[in-house]
């Protein structure tokens, strides 16, 4: 391998929304990223549906079919 041409690969932390946090490696700068979702908070592992409705189609399906 060259030296002095490969980007600097370094133990940073990652810090989720939900408060998880974990080690890995990667070459960006510094020494924390932040993310918005992880496998602990994400709906695919969870199992834990989230419906976000903002007009009001869950409630007119609801309705409309006597559920």
């Amino acid at each position: 391998m060259k030296k002095e041409i490969h980007p600097d690969y370094h133990e940073v932390t990652v810090v989720c929304a939900c408060g998880n946090t974990f080690k890995t490696k990667s070459n960006c700068k510094g020494d924390k990223i932040s993310i918005d979702i992880c496998n602990k908070c994400h709906p695919f592992f969870t199992e834990k549906k989230k419906v976000v409705d903002a007009s009001g189609n869950v409630e007119k399906f609801k309705n409309k079919y006597g559920l």
